[in-house]
């Protein structure tokens, strides 16, 4: 008999997801893992949002939506686009999708073909891989390191061969797992290079919201043919909710619409009416405190881990995440990982999930965690090494 697996469908595991799994099941049995592996605000959803929630609940029957989204959700978030950035963004080019994940999908669906290239820096989230790997596209690796702060630049696009030449390229900024800032002047010209070689830029602005000091620029600032991805999971803290969006160049919204409708129908309508009371005054004030919080677990690993032995090599501008290079201690981080919680109970996330080239000599961590127990981490680390 035939194997019941396509090739589509023997991706790699998602690590960080696996890890917090390994959290989740250490919790039912009654072990607490400080937990600085998933992207995961530990604040909850703003109350402005629980209480629109709470009223939709009994005042409506929470129905479909419209497959690209609440119109009022797509004009609040057009709107704080167009003010956060001074730039004209329309409710027309806002979509609506479930989880920026999603977006993904129904993005790469919409612009690529099977067996395009598509460019994306190396470390870089493991789930475009992934997603791109199922769909048959071929990725090409922009290899990052320290000397650009882990982020591509247009000099990588330029230097690439004929036959790497990009359909599309991703950038994330904040970076996943970097927690660097693309300079808007380099995003300007990676913005250039792609309209000039007629590359669609997707420009994953999950993270904006949260930066340290480091000017955040949308890549519609510099093309209006780039597609700009967005979540509620990071920033607004609303990570379960699974509401996200695109906006899109006007060309492409009504075939993301059609893919949308058979993939999704829409986000899920009560997390919508959420979404609405996430951009209020009162949520953003709220949600600003948070990002103090991950400022103070910051300053924490920036002050501890050069202690335990582990130089930082790059500084997180923003978003939630710090790249940390381990190969003093380990050739296997994946398997490191797995022994630090046993042992120690504290979950990083493997580098392998981010780089596979040379991810088993790196871990990302977290600043999602309450400032103690990220200087807690830190202790147990330097302990668990000197031993």
């Amino acid at each position: 008999m035939s194997p019941l697996i396509s090739r589509r469908g023997q991706v790699q595991p998602f690590r960080v997801m696996q890890m917090l799994d390994l959290v989740h099941r250490r919790a039912r049995d009654g072990k607490h893992t400080i937990m600085l592996c998933a992207g995961q605000p530990t604040t909850g959803a703003p109350e402005p949002v629980l209480g629109a929630v709470e009223e939709s609940l009994h005042a409506s029957a929470l129905g479909y939506t419209e497959v690209i989204g609440d119109r009022d959700l797509r004009e609040t978030i057009a709107a704080w686009h167009s003010e956060t950035y001074g730039v004209s963004t329309s409710a027309d080019n806002v979509i609506i999708t479930t989880g920026s994940s999603g977006g993904f999908v129904a993005s790469f669906l919409a612009v690529l073909d099977h067996g395009d290239n598509v460019a994306l820096s190396c470390p870089g989230y493991p789930a475009y891989r992934n997603i791109l790997e199922s769909l048959g596209a071929r990725v090409v690796n922009l290899v990052c390191d320290e000397s650009t702060r882990f982020q591509p630049t247009a000099a990588m696009l330029e230097a690439l061969p004929a036959e790497d030449r990009p359909r599309a390229v991703i950038v994330t900024s904040p970076g996943n797992p970097s927690g660097t800032i693309i300079d808007p002047e380099e995003l300007e010209r990676i913005a250039r290079w792609c309209e000039e070689n007629d590359a669609v830029l997707i420009s994953d602005e999950d993270y904006h919201g949260m930066s340290f000091g480091r000017p955040l620029a949308t890549a519609r600032q510099f093309s209006d043919r780039a597609i700009v991805v967005g979540t509620l999971s990071k920033y607004f803290s609303m990570t379960g909710w699974r509401v996200g969006w695109l906006i899109v160049p006007d060309e492409l919204v009504t075939p993301i619409e059609n893919l949308q409708a058979s993939l999704a129908l829409c986000a899920p309508a009560v997390s919508q009416v959420g979404g609405r009371a996430a951009f209020s005054t009162e949520a953003r004030a709220e949600l600003d405190a948070h990002v103090e919080r991950y400022r103070a677990a910051r300053a924490v690993l920036l002050e501890e881990l050069p202690k335990a032995g582990f130089p930082t090599m790059a500084d997180p501008d923003g978003g939630l995440y710090l790249w940390l290079n381990v190969a003093h201690v380990t050739d296997d981080s994946e398997a490191w990982c797995h022994e630090l919680v046993e042992e120690i109970g504290v979950a990083f996330a493997p580098g392998v999930d981010f780089d596979p080239i040379d991810g088993h000599h790196w871990v990302r961590l977290t600043l999602c965690a309450p400032e103690e127990e990220t200087r807690e981490a830190c202790r147990r680390l330097a302990e668990y090494v000197r031993r």
